[in-house]
């Protein structure tokens, strides 16, 4: 459990509520369930199956999800590791991760990404020429399909923001692909399975973050002048 910047997470019978409150633009602030602390914690690999049902309320400043994931860049996470998760994932309009082809970089989404390969790494040196290179909407139409292939990016836009009704959620981790549900419904799958072992996190944030194919980076957190809430029940994770 994580509390950051006046984030709270609370139990109240097997619903957990996660409160990001109203935060200045100054102050990064978090409300976190995840199963590590340390990098020996990850053990979540394929196959499994995750089911949980959630909601969200009001308008989330940052970034909110859940799924599982190796918390590349996080405190006490000795070591940098090249991002790798499947989850569902929102980001705000501050955001814009622009990873898969024609799927916009904000919004409400069933994604993936396993970026440690070594196709990825041979690419990486590349990286500054081709950023220029797409900036021709014709060149990144050819050229970023490589970069996503490397990265094994897939994601699906769900909606442009997640909505206050209860929703039933499933996740199916294969070791050859990845299967997104939402109300009983598939709603995308990948042919590619992120490698593990990954942790389990749920969790609601006011960062941003700005990476496109043409250069652009940028991170950072936003303001909110009233409380957000994610939450979830009736989490249940099924290894084979």
């Amino acid at each position: 459990m994580t509390e950051i910047g006046g984030g709270q997470v609370a139990q109240e019978g097997d619903i957990w509520r996660l409160t990001l409150p109203a935060v200045s633009a100054r102050v990064y602030a978090d409300a976190q369930l995840s199963t590590y602390r340390t990098r020996q914690d990850f053990r979540h690999r394929p196959p499994l199956e995750l089911r949980l049902r959630a909601r969200f309320t009001r308008e989330i400043p940052g970034t909110a999800g859940f799924g599982f994931w190796n918390h590349p860049f996080g405190p006490g996470m000795r070591g940098l590791r090249l991002p790798t998760a499947v989850w569902f994932f929102y980001g705000a309009p501050s955001n814009n991760m622009a990873l898969a082809r024609d799927v916009p970089g904000r919004g409400w989404k069933a994604a993936q990404i396993d970026a440690a390969h070594a196709e990825f790494l041979a690419l990486l040196p590349t990286a500054p020429a081709a950023a220029l290179l797409m900036r021709s909407r014709r060149l990144y139409r050819w050229l970023w399909p490589i970069a996503q292939r490397a990265m094994r990016v897939s994601e699906h836009l769900i909606a442009e923001a997640p909505d206050s009704a209860w929703h039933d959620y499933c996740l199916e981790w294969a070791r050859d692909g990845v299967r997104f549900s939402v109300d009983g419904d598939c709603i995308h799958e990948s042919g590619m399975s992120p490698r593990g072992p990954l942790g389990f996190v749920a969790w609601i944030d006011n960062q941003y973050a700005v990476v496109t194919p043409q250069g652009k980076f940028d991170f950072g957190v936003t303001a909110s002048d009233s409380a957000s809430t994610l939450e979830i029940a009736q989490v249940l994770i099924v290894e084979s």
